[in-house]
């Protein structure tokens, strides 16, 4: 997608329920070459999002009818548009809930206007990152980064957002040792300590699906000290 964003400018669309702080980051994207939608309404928000994708969310949690992490729930389950998730909640276990869930970054307010443009850049770059193409197949395994789909000897793999680009990130990577510095920067875009325990957890729970455990991999293998390696069985 990100037509726009090859030129500099984006589509931006603000989530907000307070008019002040809502008409002073509109103004101060605009006055930095994007165009700005706004609401100050989950449902509102929701509905206009999906009908008209935007290039990146700016996502705000305190909203009158919804709570921020459940439009950015709902929203996964219908979109990948960038989201920055802007929050008063400074609850590091909660930051990283919001990551998990889906948010492409975070910012706490209060910021300033500088500061959340530069933040939007980083995730345009990030999202505007060649993924590969088509099918990336390793063994039986089979992922389709279009489609967001993938399969493990025939049968489909139930993955959640995060587990699925873990899994394509080592998948288009394969038979390469990944850092998990890489990794969190990658997948998570938190540097190395910032979520590591969340990485671990992930790495666990995609063993578990791929039919394989630390002790007895399959696909997924440990070098310790240095990172993660995907290869296929029997490689």
């Amino acid at each position: 997608m990100l037509p726009s964003t090859l030129g500099g400018m984006a589509s931006v669309y603000l989530v907000e329920d307070d008019l002040h702080i809502r008409e002073s980051v509109a103004r101060a994207l605009t006055g930095k070459g994007h165009t700005v939608r706004s609401a100050g309404r989950a449902t509102v928000a929701l509905t206009e999002i999906v009908d008209e994708p935007p290039d990146v969310v700016v996502l705000d949690l305190g909203l009158p009818d919804l709570d921020g992490a459940q439009v950015l729930k709902m929203l996964r389950a219908v979109s990948s548009v960038p989201v920055l998730v802007a929050t008063a909640r400074d609850d590091e276990d909660e930051i990283v809930r919001l990551l998990d869930a889906g948010a492409d970054d975070y910012l706490v307010k209060p910021f300033s206007g500088e500061q959340l443009e530069a933040r939007v850049r980083a995730v345009l770059r990030r999202a505007a990152v060649a993924a590969p193409s088509g099918e990336v197949v390793v063994g039986g395994l089979r992922i389709d980064p279009g489609r967001r789909r993938a399969t493990l000897d025939g049968a489909e793999l139930d993955l959640s957002r995060k587990e699925f680009e873990l899994l394509l990130h080592l998948a288009a990577n394969a038979g390469r040792v990944v850092p998990r510095r890489e990794l969190l920067a990658e997948v998570w875009q938190q540097p190395l300590g910032a979520a590591d325990k969340t990485l671990e957890v992930h790495l666990s729970w995609l063993r578990r699906k791929l039919g394989e455990s630390a002790a007895e991999p399959r696909y997924l293998r440990t070098v310790r000290g240095v990172g993660i390696m995907l290869l296929a069985p029997g490689s």
